[in-house]
């Protein structure tokens, strides 16, 4: 490939930029609302250990939406379920860390080969299985961005509802337990609101990159503030920055959208983790 190629591929669109834009306005709306929400919902990951995860749920939740996509039935409604089922049995059968390790390992294969299998037989456009993976910035019609803005509320709604409880039960859950605060309650609900999510961002960023806007957001952040308010709001701002930007960059061209979200959120980790060393943070 020439470097004519990878300027086409990259910046080829520039002409045509503001019709683009107005054709991916739903996909910019929907990744400013997952920004938001996923980098909220990335504190408690990091603070609960439970960036793996994350990659467990979106396997399912791939596994999920591929089988949507071959019966023919509402592609989004098939990932939430996947990401429910996933978060489920996580939340249900993962109370300590080695447990949820381990059934995270086995979930993740067994979505993951589930939604191959469903690929491979569906006979539908290369483009639509190829988003699942990787994202696509076209995917989000009309009519599933009310979904997608619905979910994301709804998760931002029961993060504030648990907030409190969720905060002391990530950073001190024997303490939390032994106050009266019911872990067992809580931690199921915040792997429910983590389910919906991911069935979010499976749709903007693809399956196997669901991280870099649910983890490396909260990441970031941690790396250069500490206190409670402070950090879900940088994290928040990385998060939107994040998937906006890569959004606003993708339609300059013909690259997928995942590629430069990924990189526009890894390099914030990396300006936040020089700047937290030169502060002296662990």
């Amino acid at each position: 490939m020439s470097w004519a190629d990878v300027w086409e591929a990259m910046f080829g669109g520039l002409p045509y930029y503001g019709e683009i834009l107005a054709l991916v306005s739903n996909s910019v709306v929907a990744g400013a609302v997952l920004g938001l929400v996923g980098g909220l919902i990335g504190v408690f990951i990091m603070q609960r250990d439970m960036a793996f995860a994350v990659h467990g749920i979106s396997e399912l939740s791939f596994a999920g939406a591929a089988a949507a996509l071959l019966i023919g039935v509402d592609v989004v409604t098939g990932s939430i379920v996947g990401s429910l089922v996933a978060a489920g049995i996580i939340g249900w059968l993962g109370a300590r860390a080695r447990d949820r390790n381990s059934i995270i390992g086995v979930l993740m294969p067994f979505g993951l080969g589930l939604g191959i299998l469903f690929l491979s037989l569906y006979n539908g456009r290369t483009a639509n299985r190829f988003s699942l993976l990787t994202g696509q910035i076209v995917s989000v019609q009309s009519d599933q961005l009310g979904w997608l803005i619905g979910i994301g509320a709804f998760v931002l709604v029961g993060l504030v509802m648990i907030w409190r409880p969720l905060r002391f039960d990530s950073l001190d859950p024997q303490s939390a337990a032994a106050r009266g605060v019911p872990t067992t309650a809580v931690s199921f609900a915040f792997m429910l609101l983590l389910g919906l999510i991911v069935a979010v961002a499976v749709h903007i960023i693809g399956a196997l990159l669901v991280m870099a806007l649910l983890v490396t957001p909260a990441a970031a952040a941690m790396r250069i503030a500490s206190g409670p308010i402070a950090v879900p709001a940088l994290a928040a701002v990385f998060g939107v920055v994040s998937a906006v930007g890569g959004i606003l960059l993708a339609i300059a061209g013909t690259l997928p959208v995942s590629p430069y979200i990924t990189t526009i959120s890894f390099a914030i980790y990396l300006v936040c983790r020089l700047v937290g060393a030169r502060r002296g943070a662990p």
